[in-house]
This record gives C-alpha cells, structure tokens and sequence, in this order.
C-alpha cells in the first residue's frame, strides 16, 4: 500500500516562498507520476502540477505559471513543490497524489490512485 506524507505548509505573507514535500513509500517511487493539487475551502479541489515518472515531462496551471516548480528525488522518494512569489489566492490545503500510470503527468485527480493527508499553505496579504 502506498503511503503518501506531505510537509512544508506554513504561514507566508504575500511574496514569500514555501517548498512542500511529499514523502512517498510502500511502492516503487519511480513508477508513480506524482502531482500537487489544492482545494480551498468551498471549493472543489484543483490542479496545480504535476510531473512523470522518468521526470521528463511536468505539466502545470495557469494560475502558477513562472511561480510554482515541482521537481522528484527518485533516490528519496519524494516529490517537490516551490512555491515562490506566493499570493493570498495560494491559499489552500496542499495534497499531493501518485498515479501508476508511466510516463504521464495527469492533470485529473480521478486518475490519482493515492494521496497524502494535506499540508495547509497560509498566505497572508
């Protein structure tokens, strides 16, 4: 059984930069994409990004184009996000998730087979 454990969440005012990470174990990390998404309260849960297995292909939103950057240590199992230049619409619970499928960066959390518990990012305007 995979289990998935996100940290890094904090309180950051507007600007400033958060790094989230999610630890990943119970499989083989390398055969997993992994991606980042969010959900605010009242909101539905959303995107945020998302890269391959092999790490060769991410994909991301809009809403953290130039700003966001995730990135995979397969030797740790763990998968990343930089956050810079955060914005008090960046608030959200952070949950990350890992999908069996290779070489895929999905966008759609129903192709998500695992996720972590959440990590709550606070941007303070």
């Amino acid at each position: 059984q995979v289990q998935l454990v996100e940290s890094g969440g904090g309180l950051v005012q507007a600007g400033g930069s958060l790094r989230l990470s999610c630890g990943f174990s119970g499989r083989t990390f390398s055969s997993y994409g992994m991606g980042w998404f969010r959900q605010a309260p009242g909101k539905e849960r959303e995107f945020v990004m998302s890269i391959s297995s092999s790490g060769r292909s991410t994909r991301y939103a809009d809403s953290v184009k130039g700003r966001f950057t995730i990135s995979r240590d397969n030797a740790k199992s763990t998968v990343y996000l930089q956050m810079n230049s955060l914005k008090f619409e960046d608030t959200a619970v952070y949950f990350c998730g890992a999908d069996r499928a290779l070489y895929v960066a999905s966008t759609n959390a129903y192709e998500y087979d695992y996720w972590g518990q959440g990590t709550q990012v606070t941007v303070s305007s």
